[in-house]
């Protein structure tokens, strides 16, 4: 015998309930990579952190939110650059590597640093609140893309810019390419003011600025994956 099953039931698809009046994307999503810093002297060694902030132009004084912190590797450079009078929010979505990243700031003394955990479709940010958002190597795990990107482009301050450093690569291979970023980021109505290949970052840097007010969410079209 047969269940009937009432076509009111909502359909348990898995996606979060505040991300369904919002598109899924139309491509695969990478499974969250290793959040370990064992690395950072590597990366230190090539100037990666010292090259993104120099073209984000991060200066003393700003206020900047690090998205998928992890543990941390550019949140404590990010502190160190703006300063006792800046401010870095440093979020992600998993606790476990905030815990640590807790313990770090507290072990460094970052008293300009602050931590938040996030969701899957929105990073919680305070509106009106940040100069940069960054989101480094990280993009292409979002399985919420327009909902995520909508919710944060209000925390933005007037003039503020989100810098994303990614590879180009297949999203279920961690990365994106450039041509599938820009138009996601396009449809939310960010403007790419800046794109630049960098040896030193592992991939490519890109940065947007906020131009017009957000789509509604039922007017969104999601981009189509590169063939």
């Amino acid at each position: 015998m047969f269940a009937l099953v009432s076509c009111d039931q909502p359909v348990d698809d898995g996606r979060p309930e505040t991300a369904r009046a919002f598109p899924q994307p139309h491509r695969p999503v990478s499974e969250l990579g290793s959040n370990a810093f064992s690395t950072e002297e590597l990366r230190d060694d090539r100037r990666e952190a010292e090259t993104v902030m120099d073209k984000a132009m991060i200066v003393p004084g700003m206020t900047v939110a690090d998205i998928g912190a992890g543990e941390g590797y550019y949140t404590v450079r990010l502190a160190a650059r703006v300063g006792d009078q800046g401010r870095v929010l440093a979020q992600d979505i998993d606790e476990d590597a905030l815990r640590r990243l807790g313990a770090r700031v507290e072990a460094e003394r970052l008293d300009n640093v602050s931590i938040a955990l996030g969701a899957a479709d929105d990073p919680r940010l305070p509106s009106a609140s940040f100069d940069r958002i960054f989101m480094v190597h990280m993009y292409h795990e979002i399985t919420e893309p327009y909902a995520f990107l909508w919710r944060m482009r209000p925390a933005l301050r007037e003039g503020g810019q989100v810098i994303v450093v990614d590879a180009d690569r297949p999203t279920d291979q961690n990365g994106i390419a450039p041509q599938l970023l820009f138009c996601e980021f396009e449809r939310m109505g960010f403007r790419l003011v800046e794109f630049d290949l960098k040896p030193e970052i592992a991939g490519y840097y890109a940065q947007f600025e906020a131009r017009g007010p957000r789509p509604e969410p039922q007017d969104i079209v999601p981009c189509k994956q590169p063939g």
